[in-house]
């Protein structure tokens, strides 16, 4: 059987690329002509050029395949031109979407974010029902994956086969960009991180999140969300994984969040007029507002995702980043 894979040049499609090729099938994966190959040049895959603003080049990608793994988009926390956010994660998603129906694709599996699942008002961990907006999406990545999520649920309204799984923080081994997530881990080993906001996540581990995508396919609900995690902790707590592991101190000094906030709005106005990344993100500062902690059980109970503890998942994190020269 043979499945195209998106994305699988970057982290969360990496994984789900290698999970597929241990469980014996035949993987197709789509890049851009000028796409890192890092994360494939070793797998057994068949490479296909194409790009999600092309539907002729999906269209061509898809022939032949069976499955579809739609991991791909860009995912960062501030672009120079916002509309990249758009055109690739929503009209893309579209593009594709369409593509596989038209060709027949059995079935379907399109990787959201847990960015798109809601947080109650009052507290407490997010399920895949609960209530929420575009209003309630801080930043364009956001922004623009809930507003993809709103065009396959309608596809899949309309008879589409997909399934949507929404992983929340992964973390692990071959996280060649950084991901933010990730990126947390290098600053903290580099001793980058005198200070920082309080805030919380789920940590998964990112083999289990491409097992999750693979269950999804086999098990999943047509038109259903599956959150794929496991821990919520807050992220002092991730510093004393971290420090367990690496025997680096976990920073002492807790800033308040609003104080950051105007650093972290100048730091974006320079960032737009230089072109360069910002060093303080305003919508990483502004995230840190809610603890993003959820409740992973639907996925666990309906597709039996593994749940590798947190401290595995980091110390793999910890060992391929110090083993691939970014400490």
């Amino acid at each position: 059987m043979k499945a195209l894979v998106t994305g699988a040049t970057g982290f969360v499609g990496g994984a789900v690329a290698r999970a597929l090729l241990r469980a014996g099938h035949d993987v197709r994966v789509i890049a851009r002509p000028n796409a890192d190959l890092q994360n494939i040049q070793n797998l057994p895959v068949e490479r296909v050029a194409g790009d999600l603003r092309d539907p002729a080049s999906l269209r061509q990608a898809l022939q032949g395949c069976r499955h579809l793994y739609h991991v791909a988009a860009h995912y960062a926390l501030w672009a120079k031109d916002p509309s990249i956010f758009y055109t690739v994660n929503v009209d893309g998603t579209r593009h594709l979407m369409e593509a596989a129906r038209d060709v027949g694709t059995e079935r379907i599996v399109y990787c959201s974010t847990i960015g798109a699942i809601g947080l109650p008002p009052g507290g407490g961990p997010g399920t895949e029902e609960t209530p929420v907006s575009l209003a309630q999406m801080a930043g364009h990545y956001k922004r623009s994956k809930y507003l993809a999520e709103q065009e396959v649920l309608r596809l899949a309204k309309e008879g589409l086969p997909v399934v949507i799984v929404n992983p929340s923080a992964p973390v692990g081994e071959a996280d060649v960009k950084p991901t933010p997530t990730g990126q947390i881990i290098v600053d903290f080993m580099k001793g980058r991180m005198p200070a920082y906001i309080e805030t919380g996540m789920n940590i998964v581990d990112v083999d289990d999140v491409a097992e999750g995508h693979l269950l999804a396919m086999q098990k999943g609900r047509i038109g259903e969300r599956y959150i794929l995690g496991c821990k919520n902790l807050l992220l002092r707590e991730v510093f004393d994984i971290l420090s367990t592991l690496t025997g680096i101190n976990a920073p002492a000094v807790k800033l308040p969040r609003l104080a950051v906030l105007p650093l972290a709005y100048a730091n974006h106005w320079i960032a737009n007029l230089t072109g360069q990344p910002p060093r303080i993100p305003l919508e990483g500062v502004k995230m840190a507002k809610y603890k993003m902690h959820y409740d992973c059980s639907k996925a666990i109970r309906e597709l039996g995702i593994p749940q590798t503890p947190p401290e595995v998942a980091i110390g793999k994190a910890v060992t391929w980043f110090k083993a691939h020269g970014y400490v």
